[in-house]
């Protein structure tokens, strides 16, 4: 198998733990991933400043894949640095259901939100107007529209599937008819792949009712946020995403991605062993597909997957396993050999 080197962002909380279960399924793989560290912890960040982002820039500008765990926001949003200084223009967030976990939905969901990374009302904090108004600057871009779209496009035809479009386009006409513009020039490319658009508010709606109607979505920043997470709910825990976060260069093929589990720190567990890590190794799984190890890639997830059908699962989706332990059972179905050491 070939060498890769991979950029690992340590966080804070649970991140050493974390990291811990990804190096031991990773050593069990021989998956050929050499990790190149930095720590992001927030005592670190508030010790070097602007210069250590810098950093892990640099280097994963340079090594174009990372892994990052998850980092507490205070004086700044170290997810939101990176995305400005590596101009991520694009994240996907996969959400389907996972036998084996007890959950108030009952129906079955299998969706790939695709969002724009940036803009929206996420890029202006607002500002007061009086003492009785505020307001904030809503930006929506055509670059970024049309890479989000093709990323989407191109996910759906791999998968021979449909691209769902969600907005308010009947509303915000200028801005989300911008977005909206964006998608259908690009669903021109891709004549063979079924495309429609729908308000948000309905599909919000519909995804509950009909969630068998939706695969591929494909939205602007801050609908994809909150359907990401509502469809993690769906599913049975928020701690179960995997992200994926994407940079272009000017001929619209992937120069950085970024993986990532979609949970917080979690800091009243951390350092106990009772931390669920399957988001981040379903980060790993994806990562391995994106170098083109897909076979190991699937192994990994399989075996995730597997654990938790069976009921060999951590305390927060109901089972008894420790990190340590879930890891250790994702080893054995994964059928490798626990690593030395």
């Amino acid at each position: 198998m070939q060498t890769y080197r991979v950029v690992e962002l340590h966080g804070d909380g649970i991140s050493p733990e974390l990291s811990r279960s990804v190096h031991t399924v990773a050593a069990a793989l021989s998956s050929g991933l050499e990790f190149v560290s930095v720590d992001l912890s927030e005592p670190n960040r508030a010790r070097r400043g602007h210069a250590l982002y810098e950093e892990a820039a640099g280097l994963l500008q340079e090594h174009r894949v990372g892994l990052k765990y998850p980092t507490a926001t205070t004086a700044e949003s170290p997810n939101a640095v990176l995305r400005d200084l590596l101009d991520f223009a694009v994240i996907h967030r996969p959400v389907a259901t996972i036998p084996g976990i007890a959950t108030n939905f009952k129906r079955q969901l299998d969706v790939d939100v695709v969002r724009i990374a940036t803009g929206g009302t996420y890029e202006d904090p607002g500002r007061r107007v009086n003492r009785e108004t505020a307001v904030s600057l809503r930006v929506i871009e055509r670059r970024p529209s049309l890479l989000a779209a093709r990323f989407a496009f191109r996910l759906a035809h791999r998968r021979g599937t449909h691209v769902v479009s969600a907005s308010k386009y009947t509303i915000q006409k200028e801005t989300d008819g911008l977005f909206e513009e964006a998608v259908a020039e690009v669903a021109r490319e891709f004549p063979r792949v079924p495309h429609r658009r729908e308000l948000f508010d309905s599909l919000l709606a519909g995804i509950v009712m009909k969630p068998e109607r939706y695969a591929v979505i494909v939205t602007p920043n801050e609908y994809g946020d909150f359907l990401s997470d509502a469809a993690c709910g769906l599913i049975g825990s928020i701690g179960l995403g995997d992200s994926s976060n994407y940079a272009f260069d000017e001929r619209g093929e992937v120069s950085v991605a970024m993986f990532d589990p979609a949970g917080g720190t979690a800091p009243d567990i951390a350092g106990r062993d009772l931390c669920n890590p399957s988001a981040a190794l379903l980060s790993l799984a994806n990562l391995l597909v994106h170098v083109g190890e897909a076979q190991a890639g699937e192994r990994v997830r399989g075996a995730v997957l597997s654990a938790i059908a069976s009921g060999r699962s951590t305390a927060d989706i109901g089972g008894r396993l420790t990190t340590r332990e879930f890891t250790a059972e994702v080893v054995r179905r994964a059928g490798l050999a626990a690593p030395h050491g």
